[in-house]
């Protein structure tokens, strides 16, 4: 089975060529929506000994805006896809991908709102979805996550070695992309949504893809997400246990009192505890699998 048939063809056809992009370079700071951009528990990761900054990834209609860190003079890298929040590629989204990079990965996170607009202008999440995140194709977004990763293998990554996480919305397009992309080596799904997330530019839910991951996802939840219930986490395990291999070998690890986005240091989501623990386990899946 080709590289995209396996997924795409659940897809409708999408013209990618003749989307022009809105968004053109990386916002700084926090996106105006989160509402919590001053908050005191945010972590700061220092960029030094890095190579870190912005970077253009060549996409059908021009170039996508990406942040990128990596080890300075790093060669070969197993390199980390990060997908972002529904805010886009903001300051906590390039924090995650130094911390990736003091751990030894080249860890890029693409703007994969670029062609719709710019999220970090919205103050209100409900505009932000209807205006921008609702009108994100999934198969623009495959297309534009094989698109980085060819450009990371360009650049100093590993093909061999390439790993996926992402967060809430983001955590959804991890159990995607497993399903897109056969040369995964492993992703971690940070509270993404499993179930009731279609539309016609979004046809299959997470939890309908289950059985056809090529590589095994670490799901990382929380007991007391509002928006995400316990039983279509359990759902999405049982779905696992009856998949392939790759669906087989998937973990799914549930956090007790753990709100929605408790990895988020920038709001008052977040919680240390088992925030601080899911990205061990993320790493030493990471390492178990992408090595």
């Amino acid at each position: 089975m080709s590289r995209d048939s396996q997924f795409d063809s659940l897809l409708p056809p999408l013209r990618l060529d003749r989307r022009a992009f809105v968004v053109t370079a990386l916002a700084t700071g926090f996106t105006a929506a989160t509402g919590h951009a001053a908050a005191s528990t945010a972590i700061s990761t220092s960029a030094d000994g890095l190579q870190a900054g912005e970077v253009q990834i060549p996409v059908p209609g021009g170039n996508m805006p990406a942040y990128r860190a990596a080890p300075q003079g790093g060669k070969s890298l197993p390199t980390v896809l990060v997908i972002s929040e529904i805010f886009g590629v903001h300051e906590y989204i390039k924090d995650v991908c130094r911390r990736l990079a003091k751990a030894g990965y080249l860890a890029i996170a693409p703007e994969l709102f670029a062609r719709q607009g710019d999220a970090s202008k919205f103050t209100e999440i409900a505009r932000l979805r209807a205006e921008i995140i609702d009108k994100v194709p999934d198969a623009q977004v495959m297309a534009d996550l094989d698109a980085t990763a060819a450009w990371a293998a360009g650049n100093g990554g590993n093909p061999e070695r390439l790993l996926i996480t992402g967060f809430c919305w983001g955590g959804r397009i991890v159990w995607l992309y497993s399903a897109h992309n056969p040369n995964l080596r492993a992703g971690a799904a940070w509270y993404g949504h499993v179930r009731n997330t279609t539309s016609p530019i979004k046809p299959q839910d997470p939890i309908a893809l289950a059985g056809r991951l090529n590589a095994p996802v670490l799901g990382l939840y929380g007991e007391a997400d509002a928006g995400i219930p316990v039983a279509d986490v359990e759902q999405m395990r049982e779905a696992l246990g009856k998949g392939s291999e790759a669906a087989k070998q998937s973990q799914i690890r549930l956090y007790k009192d753990a709100p929605h986005a408790f990895h988020a240091d920038y709001r008052p989501s977040y919680r240390k505890e088992p925030a601080e623990d899911a990205w061990r386990r993320m790493l030493d899946w990471f390492e178990r699998y992408g090595g």
